[in-house]
């Protein structure tokens, strides 16, 4: 049994039925900065109401949430940061993670969940909206660790002057982890125009401007170029469905080199679809923001792969990360 199942009283209930409070009152208070006010040493209703332009009443309600949901600390009329604020909500700190609200609780993904009792009578959400500039420009820092893991898995620090496609680049983060690990490295980023744009910032902010390549086009109509040493699809797969993917890795085939390396990272669910608990979740969010997608098993992954030609497939181990990397190539090595 689960722990919700565990729990005796409706309490539990009420406080599932009101979880949306928690979100919205975190993203209020990350779009009007409180956290990093207070942190400065605003830190009573009355100087946060003169440097946020709110009022005090509702400054002082929001405010008081957040104390009782962790976020802050209270004494008397003075607020402070708990560790994980002051480490994570606040602009200053270098683990700033408050960015990634504005898509993860954007109004597109309020808007979808909104819809989703017609999506599941539906078995399909019928017109997704989701901000794919926003997501480039607010998931940045939630995937830079990833980004790094997936590099340092790879083992890209000695393999010399390789070509790599990044495909659905987004924010960058990934192409640019191995550029940075492999200063021999060039990297091909395929996204729309408007997405690469900030791909592209973010490779001017890190360096490697001159060996960043945009690719400007859809993975599906777009000439890939290479043939590269090895291409990367980061969070891609679970947005297409099962023969979507075959056509896409099998395009990713054609443009490695005969001993390149095909990386897919994301998230990979158990046979039993119910682990891990982060994956499994995330299906449910997959069916109510995209149209044909699906979070798949590492079995159904490797049926795709080798649908698409791919000889050799095989999963690498990632420790604690929220994401699985399955390595295929096109022959046996």
């Amino acid at each position: 049994m689960n722990a919700l199942s565990d729990k005796l009283g409706p309490a539990w209930l009420l406080d599932e039925f009101r979880a949306f409070e928690r979100s919205l009152a975190l993203r209020t208070a990350i779009e009007m900065d409180l956290f990093t006010r207070i942190g400065a040493g605003a830190n009573t209703v009355q100087a946060l109401a003169a440097v946020a332009s709110a009022s005090e009443r509702g400054l002082a309600a929001l405010c008081d949430y957040l104390v009782i949901q962790g976020h802050l600390s209270k004494r008397g009329a003075r607020y402070g940061l708990t560790l994980n604020a002051r480490l994570y909500l606040t602009r200053d700190s270098p683990a700033y993670l408050g960015s990634a609200v504005k898509f993860l609780a954007g109004d597109a993904t309020l808007d979808a969940f909104r819809r989703l009792s017609q999506t599941v009578q539906r078995g399909a959400v019928s017109d997704p909206k989701l901000d794919w500039v926003e997501y480039a420009r607010s998931m940045a820092p939630l995937a830079e660790p990833v980004a790094q893991f997936a590099a340092a898995a790879l083992e890209v620090d000695a393999a010399g002057p390789i070509q790599v496609l990044d495909i659905a680049a987004g924010h960058g983060l990934y192409g640019l982890a191995i550029a940075a690990r492999n200063p021999s490295a060039q990297i091909f980023a395929l996204d729309s125009p408007r997405v690469l744009k900030i791909a592209l910032d973010n490779a001017r902010r890190a360096g490697v401007a001159r060996r960043y390549h945009p690719i400007r086009g859809d993975a599906f109509k777009a000439a890939f170029g290479g043939p590269y040493d090895l291409v990367l699809a980061a969070n891609l797969a679970h947005h297409l469905d099962r023969d979507a993917n075959i056509r896409l890795f099998r395009k990713i085939r054609l443009a490695l080199k005969p001993a390149g390396r095909f990386a897919l990272i994301d998230f990979i669910l158990d046979a039993d679809r119910l682990s891990p608990l982060p994956d499994a979740g995330f299906a449910l969010n997959i069916l109510a923001t995209s149209a044909r997608g699906a979070v798949y098993t590492f079995q159904e992954h490797s049926q795709m792969l080798r649908a698409a030609g791919f000889q050799r497939v095989r999963r690498l181990k990632t420790g604690d990360y929220a994401r699985s990397i399955i390595l295929a190539s096109a022959r046996i090595r």
